[in-house]
């Protein structure tokens, strides 16, 4: 990559000597510093290690006895001046330097190696060269360049040291989201797509129009050194709720004004749409997808990170890390709390050392961009060291009690009638049951609960009765799946009800069924059973419950979360005990086959044949099958049927076309017609040679 010169200051005479071109070697420096496919315009190096840059002079050598060179870097108002010398030696990491080895003098021209000091700030440096002497001075604008973390070099705070490690954290570009419940975990690709055009562009411009950098530009650059202060702005750029931020969020509701947050894929085309905008908010995010656009940006900028998902993720209001949940006697969840516990939760690790902390707690970091809570006045979380959550040093910073409860807090559950509390159960268990990532170098997803939670005092759960405070019931009931429901299937439902008692009870049975969003209380029941039990004493009883596709067939879809709840009632005791379970739908899923195999060339037509088949025992009337893919695809392609009839297929054939390197993805998604449900959604992995 050359840049022809600009002068931008002279002084004094006619200088002998003057800057014809210089070369930036970009491919060898990219490759030295691994930054391959980050920007196709500019430099892009890493800090802490020499790079080389090559000036040619316009018609004879330089004198190094009679002419000085000197280089300037710039970062705002920011500026360092380097005298250009001769060394073997190696760069000393805690200043800038630019040295010239005597095999890389010519000619003609001269090759420098210029090494940035290895806590340099983050971002765009304009670099100026002067070549003095003693009649004159010549500066010239020569371009720019982008600096940023590096993980290979010890000395650095983002350092790694495992290369494995680095290959996954930093310079993979697609990976698993999960989701779901911890009984059913589900999983979606993402994109994250740092080497797509515009994306490293959009990341450092998120710093640039920052709140931090509004408000003092000069602390901002100088502070851009440190990866903590760099993941307390970044993941309130996540989110807009304070700023010129990336996204929006938006939880439930109409989504046309928009993208529905399922319907994302990747990370670059939410990056660049928001650049193209100027900084205008893209709608709509939820919590993988805020989670998803932090870990690229702080992978393009070096910082090591991964997406985690927290199944049965406690949301705690008012800090006293406990969950209330209320129930009616026939076992509806109501929301008359604050608190919240999502089925899952996505927020980043990212890596780095904390010598703003005490020793012991660097390391993976906690940063979660979704707008939760305020944090410092602004919306945000983290970075806080995993280490202080599970060791429970809650005065650490950042924000270590808000995730704590989390991911170990308790859950008190309470049945209320007419105003009164008749029964309740308290849960250690159930909050933070599961916490994975994405495992090194394959698809399986990697168990991160330990890291998280040590050993705690699990307290059993109680009866109250009207009667009587808190005691150890003489009933014991839990309900549970059989099998994982599948969409299209009927659900079944098993109660176990245990009798401890030395007497014959007579029971009511309460059982209901509830659509919910993964984060929040349930929003409609629309399945429900009451029946009188006899039991005999000291015996277990075996309830079943079977709900038909008929009773969910236009209510639930292939991410539909239901909240199940029994309350079984001894009138004669005053007894009521609950016991609920939440779970997803599984789905039939689509094929996508490929031509030729999943690996295409860049900017070359290949076919994929998509196709479902229709495994219900009914038709299915207005089938859409669609299939889309960023960086592969122009638009939706559609495929329709009027009715779908039992063992049918529906079937289509597309060419897709790379416009770029990495991995993609396909998207494939069968609904119908007449209502918004989306029946199958599976993803296919194209990687781009």
């Amino acid at each position: 990559m050359d840049y022809k010169q600009q002068v931008i200051h002279n002084t004094g005479g006619q200088s002998h000597l003057q800057l014809s071109l210089v070369n930036f070697e970009v491919k060898e420096n990219s490759i030295s510093h691994k930054t391959q496919g980050l920007s196709e315009t500019h430099l892009v190096v890493r800090r802490g290690k020499p790079f080389k840059v090559t000036l040619l002079f316009d018609g004879r050598a330089w004198n190094p006895h009679t002419e000085r060179l000197v280089l300037l870097v710039r970062l705002g108002n920011l500026a360092q001046r380097i005298p250009v010398l001769f060394s073997e030696e190696w760069s000393n990491l805690q200043r800038w330097s630019a040295t010239v080895h005597p095999r890389d003098r010519h000619a003609c021209s001269v090759s420098i190696n210029i090494c940035s000091p290895v806590l340099s700030s983050v971002g765009v440096y304009q670099l100026l060269v002067e070549i003095e002497t003693i009649r004159d001075i010549r500066t010239y604008l020569v371009g720019k360049f982008m600096l940023l973390c590096n993980p290979w070099l010890r000395e650095d705070p983002v350092y790694m040291p495992d290369d494995a490690l680095i290959e996954e954290y930093v310079k993979s570009d697609c990976g698993w989201v999960y989701c779901g419940t911890s009984t059913n975990v589900q999983r979606r690709p993402w994109s994250f797509g740092q080497y797509e055009p515009g994306v490293l562009e959009a990341c450092l411009t998120l710093l640039q129009v920052s709140l931090q950098h509004q408000h003092n530009s000069h602390s901002d650059y100088i502070s851009r050194a440190d990866p903590v202060y760099l993941s307390l702005v970044l993941c309130g750029m996540v989110n807009s709720n304070d700023d010129l931020g990336v996204l929006a969020g938006k939880w439930q509701g109409d989504y046309s004004d928009g993208v529905k947050p399922t319907d994302w894929t990747g990370s670059a085309q939410i990056l660049n749409r928001w650049l193209s905008s100027k900084f205008k908010p893209v709608r709509y995010g939820q919590c993988w997808v805020f989670a998803s656009v932090l870990c690229t940006v702080m992978r393009v900028l070096g910082i090591p990170s991964r997406v985690v998902t927290v199944f049965n993720a406690a949301h705690d209001t008012d800090h006293n890390t406990t969950i209330e949940e209320y129930y009616t006697t026939t076992g509806e969840k109501l929301n008359l709390s604050k608190d919240s516990i999502w089925n899952f939760h996505v927020w980043v690790e990212c890596w780095m050392r904390r010598p703003d902390l005490s020793p012991g707690f660097d390391g993976w970091q906690v940063v979660d961009p979704t707008p939760q809570e305020r944090s410092g006045g602004l919306f945000r979380c983290g970075p806080c060291p995993v280490t202080a959550i599970k060791q429970r040093c809650l005065s650490v910073l950042y924000d270590t009690p808000f995730l704590y409860a989390s991911v170990d807090g308790d859950v008190r559950r309470l049945i209320v009638h007419n105003g009164q509390v008749v029964g309740q159960t308290v849960d250690s268990e159930t909050v933070g049951q599961l916490i994975c990532t994405k495992s090194i170098g394959s698809d399986s997803p990697c168990n991160l609960t330990k890291t998280y939670k040590g050993l705690k005092i699990c307290r059993t759960f109680s009866s109250l009765s009207a009667d009587v405070g808190a005691k150890s019931p003489s009933l014991e009931v839990s309900l549970s799946m059989e099998g994982l429901p599948v969409l299209g299937q009927s659900i079944c439902l098993c109660v176990k009800v245990t009798n401890r008692s030395n007497h014959r009870r007579v029971l009511r049975e309460n059982i209901n069924a509830q659509l919910k969003e993964y984060n929040s209380n349930p929003e409609m029941t629309f399945w429900t059973e009451h029946k009188e039990v006899h039991i005999q004493p000291n015996k277990e009883l075996m309830l079943r419950h079977t709900i038909p596709y008929s009773d969910y067939a236009l209510i639930l879809g292939y991410d539909s979360v239901v909240n199940a709840a029994v309350v079984i009632q001894d009138s004669l005791t005053n007894e009521s005990i609950l016991s609920a379970q939440e779970f997803t739908m599984g789905c039939v899923p689509i094929t996508m086959e490929i031509e030729g195999g999943d690996s295409v060339l860049l900017k070359k037509e290949k076919t994929v044949y998509v196709t479902f088949t229709n495994h219900l025992d009914k038709p299915m009337p207005g089938a859409v099958l669609s299939v889309e893919g960023s960086g592969l695809l122009q638009g939706k392609k559609e495929a329709r049927v009027g009715l779908l009839q039992p063992g049918e297929k529906i079937e289509q054939k597309v060419s897709i076309k790379a416009t770029s390197h990495g991995t993609k993805l396909l998207v494939a998604t069968l609904s119908h017609s007449n209502n918004s449900i989306t029946i199958s959604r599976s993803y296919h992995k194209v990687s781009v040679i």
